[in-house]
């Protein structure tokens, strides 16, 4: 990593649900705890081992509303019948602290964030490496129905469409390479030198 904090970096992680992008921004996560994420606020229910402020901002329909007035979304979106939303008290935040800022998105909220911040964002799309594996990995979750998943596999698919506005595609057959590459592409692009603040004494 450039010596030096340089300019603020947005890592826009998406996948298809359940390839694998919790599993590895969270890893990413460890390794750097420098590194800030974005909590998503959504209207989707509670999980039983979720905790609100920490996976997800839990909102009501009304409170998601209010927020939309407000202006305090940079991106929201319908998926899988709940809205989901990045607000934009994080993203200012983390780009006027020169910081490293992960966000879990869908493509809808990816191609968001590519648009409004087009030089600070890279997206990044993980990809199972068969639609039978992201089955059985969406089966092995116990937390869907059979209706749900096949849901979410047709979604898949229409995701999948989308990969060629990514900046990387990373193949997560093997969960340790997953995520050393992504590691290792948040490390090259915080030496782009329009991101690397210059030592003292050189500019």
């Amino acid at each position: 990593m450039p010596n030096g904090k340089g300019k603020g970096l947005l890592i826009v992680i998406s996948s298809p649900s359940g390839g694998g992008k919790t599993t590895v921004f969270r890893a990413i996560l460890k390794r750097h705890p420098q590194y800030r994420y974005s909590i998503s606020a959504t209207t989707r229910p509670m999980r039983e081992n979720e905790r609100d402020g920490y996976d997800y901002f839990f909102l009501t329909d009304d409170e998601f509303d209010r927020k939309i007035e407000a202006g305090e979304f940079v991106e929201w979106a319908f998926v899988h019948n709940y809205r989901y939303g990045t607000l934009k008290s994080f993203v200012d935040d983390a780009l006027k602290n020169g910081d490293v800022m992960i966000f879990d998105l869908d493509v809808q909220g990816a191609d968001s964030m590519q648009r409004i911040y087009p030089y600070e964002s890279v997206l990044v799309f993980l990809l199972p490496p068969s639609r039978e594996e992201l089955k059985r990995r969406l089966l092995a979750r116990k937390t869907d129905s059979i209706e749900v998943i096949n849901r979410r596999l047709k979604n898949a698919e229409d995701e999948i469409k989308r990969i060629p506005q990514y900046d990387y595609l990373v193949i997560n057959d093997d969960l340790n390479l997953c995520i050393e590459k992504v590691d290792s592409i948040i490390t090259a692009e915080l030496c782009r030198p329009h991101r690397v603040q210059p030592v003292e004494g050189w500019l």
